[in-house]
């Protein structure tokens, strides 16, 4: 364990970490081969040199080695995380393609549904306002029925006025008639005509009842 401490302070200024691997190799060495601490000649110590400078030789083409590996493992991999950047920047655009193509769309839908609603708006405009003209022509028809019905209204009352007049009159002729035949005849006759003539005024009467009932009702 001595002889890797004075081996790490001999060669440490050539840096820490290769003054470390040394010393390390030389504890390993010891742990291999404890005996070469019990040879003190100087031949022994010379090969023992030699060996472990062929060692650290060793050793430093292994940590080249691995140096260069490690660097072309960096080397690879930030080779890779470019490549992954990339597709994931081609990904990223590709998915704005795709959004931007959405939206427009998207946009076309919704103007073509502002247009069909705009047109079914105008549609049903046309049909309210086409409404109002159709049921204004029923109300103009209709009033012209209720005016020419009241028209003919007051003609049949007018006529049914006239009708009731004339029979005024036939009535008052027949009764100047009655009373000229009541004084002209004798009084069995009388009776006999007076419940005739009675008996028709009835039926005129009720025919003229019937008559407005009719017409006017």
């Amino acid at each position: 364990m001595g002889y890797a401490i004075k081996i790490y302070e001999a060669f440490r200024e050539y840096g820490e970490e290769k003054a470390k691997v040394l010393a390390e190799a030389f504890e390993e060495l010891e742990k291999r081969y404890p005996q070469i601490l019990d040879l003190p000649t100087k031949t022994d110590l010379s090969e023992t040199e030699l060996r472990l400078l062929k060692e650290i030789e060793s050793v430093r083409k292994e940590i080249k080695e691995l140096e260069l590996r490690l660097n072309q493992e960096i080397e690879n991999t930030r080779k890779d995380m470019k490549e992954v950047e990339l597709k994931l920047t081609q990904e990223v655009e590709s998915t704005r393609k795709e959004m931007k193509e959405v939206e427009l769309r998207l946009t076309q839908e919704i103007e073509n549904t502002r247009k069909e609603i705009k047109e079914i708006e105008l549609k049903l405009t046309q049909e309210i306002e086409n409404t109002r003209k159709e049921m204004k022509e029923i109300e103009l028809r209709l009033t012209q029925e209720i005016e020419n019905t009241r028209k003919d209204m007051k003609e049949i009352e007018l006529k049914l006025t006239k009708e009731i007049e004339a029979v005024r009159k036939d009535m008052k002729e027949m009764e100047i008639r009655l009373v000229e035949l009541i004084q002209s005849a004798t009084s069995k006759n009388i009776k006999w005509l007076f419940a005739f003539w009675v008996g028709q005024l009835w039926a005129i009467a009720a025919l003229i009842v019937s008559l407005f009932k009719v017409f006017l009702g």
